[in-house]
């Protein structure tokens, strides 16, 4: 009787083991492992006159003992404790230069060992290269002389690079670096008995916020934040090393064309515990180079007082910038409706412009109707004007002519018209060395780069030529069919030379000089190998089919090498997507992307899996269209269905697809839509979300490009909610999420209450916790761990069910 009571509670406890089961890490198949682990293709630079090209190289991803390094999370940032920088960086890890008459590759001389370069800038004349290396006790700025690849360390303290922005040139000699201003060591230690409690109170004043992640929480927060944050403005030159100004808990610095002031973002308390650094009590200020104060532009408050909407903002200033084309003026806007969009106005900001030495009464330059945007600086006759709304998806270009203070409108464009867009202005470098709009054809014309060209053909890059007279863009060069290839850098305007980035299919990307007359040969400048070898014989190509209601939709279908589906059949399928949102049917029904495109694989992408049998459809189409009289968001959860079968039916139409075996999955929004999808059709076999969020309720004042507040539309927050209805999820669901999200809105807790209440409401679900992870993955175990979680949850439901 005992050796039976015995063997009912063994039954009963391996009954019970899976729902928490310890494993330890996986490896997915080795073509899986190869294809993640593979070299990257070189991230590439080239200085204007395309004579020398920057190669710069990544190792493919960090260990978890790297990434589980010390971290402090304060202020909407992630810090390692112990070199004042950021952490989770996504470092280079060696670096090479090229010259492009030759196509000799010259190695650098001197690089630190275990390189981990960041920020990495030419100087003005792009004689030389800086950057910074995060090294393990502190981070320091070296500099390569490019004409002789030598190497040189220039810092004497210790760079401070704990908000960014630690150094900027100055000239091919001189660069200004923010400095630490006391050891690692000093920093304020944690108390285990704190003076008080954390309180914080509202007195009646509005204060919605985001839902952002790393917040200051308590006082001895605020202690971190002041003593990381504050740096030391310091000038170095031919060794020598001179302050600028005092310590001040510097956010931005900006230095004027003529290289006679400083502008600057210092931040002050009280820190706010409900937004980032970038949204602390805040100064302006314009200082000499010895750092001596010559104006205070603006005192900025918290922005927890912003109202809640899209298109408003604080009724204070904004955008303060330099001049590109003036000497040493400030330009920046203010709202003329107290920031509130809604507000009836013929215009809701102004343009306000004030020159060196900042004495004088602010110049109005001109106003606009919609949300100012930004200023493409020209000439004293041009400069284009960007202005836009995002609650309507309207952006409109105006040319500006600072001479006589006319602004006219070029055009407006839908944010989401492809087709339509005709591109961003070339620019060129001034006598300053900032970069200015370039005109051709005696002033009257200018050149327009398109680098993704979106057409009915699918994306087909081009350059052109803008009118401003007739406001006509004729198109000078465009990517041929077959191919995806856009122009990086105009070289010569006036001879029509550029320098253009290449790929199709079957070609990695690569880089080119032409001539747009094609009448010189084309000359090769890389030749970066296939880093893929296992997806040589995968077909890759870009269906086109309808949902029901007529909406046009694609996606890029992908099959496996030597897949014969008169002989193999019908496959099982992968759908991979992230849903848009569309004030236009039109435009939602636009074809995006490129078939041409050579398939780089990053960690996220679905594409794994064609390897191992699947039909992969990624990218597809899943549009949620705004109906007459409604928001996109009102119909969002049916717009999904539609989509979905549109897309299951097109496969099976090709014969490629079996529709009793689809998978369904997604990233964040994309996971936010699977389990949407799961909880209210009954299309998939199972699917995968990762690092979504589930409840809407946690992100109350609204969330991707819904507007409205949970108070606003308490029934919309509810629908949208796939946790409202995790009873109805019996669909198989892998999910998810990073231990360490740092993206707004979707927190682990997400995962955590899904997970509980599809098991606490008998539904089939597996939860991967990845330790250390944020919102993007970084480490080599935990992704390989999630390829294997993901290709086993699809060998069990999908393939073999």
């Amino acid at each position: 009787m005992k050796k039976l009571f015995s063997i009912a509670i063994l039954l009963c406890i391996h009954h019970l083991l899976p729902a928490q089961n310890v494993l330890s890490y996986q490896v997915p198949p080795k073509d899986i492992a190869d294809l993640l682990l593979a070299k990257q293709i070189p991230v590439v630079s080239t200085d204007s006159k395309a004579e020398w090209m920057l190669l710069m190289e990544r190792n493919s991803y960090p260990t978890v003992e790297e990434l589980g390094q010390p971290e402090i999370r304060i202020a909407g940032l992630r810090l390692n404790p112990n070199n004042y920088s950021p952490s989770r960086q996504n470092s280079i890890n060696n670096i090479k230069l090229k010259n492009i008459k030759t196509s000799k590759e010259l190695a650098i001389d001197g690089l630190p060992q275990n390189l981990q370069a960041s920020n990495i800038t030419w100087s003005p004349l792009e004689s030389k290269i800086a950057f910074l290396n995060n090294a393990g006790t502190q981070v320091d700025l070296y500099v390569i002389d490019v004409t002789t690849q030598k190497l040189s360390k220039i810092n004497k303290q210790p760079v401070n690079n704990t908000l960014g922005n630690g150094y900027t040139w100055l000239d091919e000699n001189t660069i200004i670096y923010k400095a630490t201003t006391a050891r690692v060591s000093s920093a304020p230690k944690k108390m285990i008995t704190p003076k008080g409690p954390t309180i914080q109170q509202s007195l009646g004043k509005t204060a919605p916020s985001a839902t952002f992640e790393d917040l200051i929480k308590s006082p001895y927060d605020e202690e971190l934040f002041r003593f990381y944050g504050t740096s030391q403005l310091v000038q170095t030159r031919n060794g020598a090393e001179t302050k600028i100004g005092t310590p001040a808990i510097y956010l931005t610095l900006a230095l004027s064309p003529d290289k006679r002031y400083l502008l600057t973002k210092t931040i002050h308390e009280p820190f706010s515990y409900l937004v980032t650094a970038r949204g602390f009590t805040s100064t302006v200020s314009v200082l000499d180079m010895a750092g001596k104060l010559q104006k205070v532009m603006a005192d900025l408050p918290s922005t927890e007082g912003t109202p809640s909407g899209f298109d408003n903002t604080q009724n204070v200033p904004r955008a303060f910038e330099w001049r590109a084309d003036e000497p040493a003026t400030l330009v920046w806007c203010q709202p003329l409706d107290s920031g509130l969009i809604k507000k009836p106005m013929d215009f809701h900001d102004a343009v306000y412009a004030l020159e060196a030495p900042f004495t004088g009464v602010p110049k109005e330059l001109f106003k606009t109707q919609m949300r100012f945007g930004g200023i493409n600086w020209g000439s004293p006759q041009l400069a284009i004007v960007d202005e836009g709304l995002q609650s309507k998806q309207l952006s409109r270009i105006s040319r500006y002519n600072p001479s006589t203070g006319e602004l006219e409108k070029l055009y407006d464009l839908n944010m989401t018209d492809g087709y339509h867009n005709p591109g961003d202005p070339v620019t060129k470098k001034n006598k300053w060395g900032r970069e200015v709009i370039q005109t051709i054809d005696n002033g009257k014309k200018i050149l327009m780069n398109n680098p993704v060209g979106s057409s009915p053909k699918g994306d087909l890059p081009f350059l052109a030529k803008y009118d401003l007279a007739t406001k006509q863009n004729d198109i000078v060069w465009r990517c041929s069919e077959g191919y995806f290839e856009y122009v990086t850098d105009v070289i010569d305007p006036d001879k029509g030379v550029i320098l253009t980035r290449r790929e199709s299919p079957k070609e990695v990307p690569n880089y080119y000089i032409k001539n747009v007359n094609g009448n010189t040969p084309v000359k090769a400048i890389t030749d970066f190998p296939n880093p893929y070898p296992q997806l040589e014989g995968v077909t890759k190509q870009k269906i086109f089919y309808k949902r029901a209601d007529n909406v046009d939709l694609t996606g890029v279908l992908y099959l496996p090498k030597g897949y014969n589906k008169d002989k193999d059949g019908p496959l099982p399928v992968l759908m991979w997507a992230y849903p848009r949102e569309f004030n236009s049917a039109t435009d939602a029904a636009q074809v995006r992307g490129s078939q041409y495109r050579f398939s780089i694989i990053s960690w996220a992408s679905p594409i794994f899996y064609v390897t191992q049998g699947y039909a992969i459809l990624d990218n597809a189409e899943m549009p949620i269209v705004s109906k007459e009289g409604s928001k996109p968001n009102d119909n969002f959860v049916e717009q999904l269905q539609l989509n979905a079968k549109a897309a299951i039916n097109k496969l099976a139409e090709m014969g490629v697809g079996d529709s009793n075996r689809v998978a369904v999955g997604g990233h964040s929004y994309g996971a936010f839509m699977t389990v949407n999808l799961l909880a209210h059709t009954h299309l998939f076999k199972a699917g995968i979300a990762r690092s979504g969020a589930y409840n809407r309720t946690f992100t109350p004042f609204g969330f991707q490009n819904e507007e409205r507040t949970y108070w606003q539309a308490p029934q919309l927050y509810y629908e949208m909610s796939p946790f409202s209805y995790a009873d109805k999820i019996k669909t198989p669901l892998l999910l998810i999420h990073g231990d360490a999200d740092d993206n707004p809105g979707t927190f682990p807790i997400n995962s955590e209450r899904l997970f509980n209440a599809i098991k606490g409401n008998g539904g089939t679900v597996r939860f991967v916790f990845l330790p250390y992870e944020a919102h993007a993955y970084q480490g080599r175990e935990n992704l390989l761990h999630m390829l294997w979680e993901q290709n086993q949850w699809l060998e069990k439901y999908v393939k073999h069910n």
